[in-house]
């Protein structure tokens, strides 16, 4: 399976100022647009959000040595992109360490094997970055010093957005060791052929996600899947 070196192809807009007395001026970008062109996947961030660096991210979320046959393997099959507020963007802050108390926006798109789509349902998509259904956080918590601890669960919809695709948009807190309470706000995509989910996971602690919420709303919103063709 040959993947593009590119990976997600970032273009940063910008936003042209309103014509005042005659003159036309150029603000500066708003957003940050991220699309993945083979998924056709896209979303936005605040321009002033930077990128992780992609090594440190694979790294952190693949869980094995780089050179490993399975890193290399999962590499073939998952793509990822994440974005930090913070004005030093690391991989550490997906859960919520050492932020500053800034947001975090990390995104996945995953290539299912034959196994995993014959196994697929909705639950897989609630629990395709961290554990949110009740049978999968009791096997994690087994995990000695497993960090996410009392569960609240927020908002949960079923989203069948048209072109095939359905999906799930789920909002929940975790108590997570050495970081504080966070908020996570999850958007998960099965591909009409159900051969690929894509994902998008907003992260702030519970305060910040209060006080921001129109904010990471607008960037759940801008998350899209169009039709694959071809």
């Amino acid at each position: 399976m040959k993947r593009s070196r590119a990976g997600f192809a970032v273009v940063t807009v910008a936003v042209v100022s309103a014509m005042v007395g005659g003159l036309t001026g150029c603000a500066r970008a708003e957003f940050t647009y991220v699309r993945h062109d083979d998924g056709q996947t896209y979303f936005k961030v605040p321009a002033t959000w930077r990128k992780v660096d992609q090594a440190a991210l694979d790294k952190a979320t693949i869980g094995a040595d780089p050179e490993s046959a399975t890193a290399r393997l999962q590499k073939q099959l998952i793509w990822s992109a994440a974005y930090d507020a913070h004005s030093q963007p690391s991989p550490d802050h997906l859960l919520g360490y050492g932020t500053g108390d800034e947001p975090f926006v990390f995104a996945r798109i995953t290539k299912l094997l034959p196994e995993e789509q014959d196994s697929l349902s909705l639950n897989t998509m609630r629990n395709s970055v961290l554990p949110v259904t009740e049978t999968v956080r009791k096997e994690y918590a087994k995990i000695p010093g497993y960090p996410l601890q009392d569960f609240e669960l927020l908002a949960d919809e079923v989203l069948r957005p048209g072109d095939g695709l359905r999906g799930v948009h789920v909002r929940f807190n975790y108590a997570i060791q050495g970081a504080g309470i966070e908020t996570f706000d999850l958007t998960s995509y099965l591909a009409e052929d159900g051969k690929q989910i894509s994902t998008l996971l907003i992260r702030c602690s519970a305060a910040c996600y209060r006080k921001r919420a129109g904010e990471f709303e607008k960037i759940a919103q801008s998350f899209k899947v169009k039709r694959l063709t071809g």
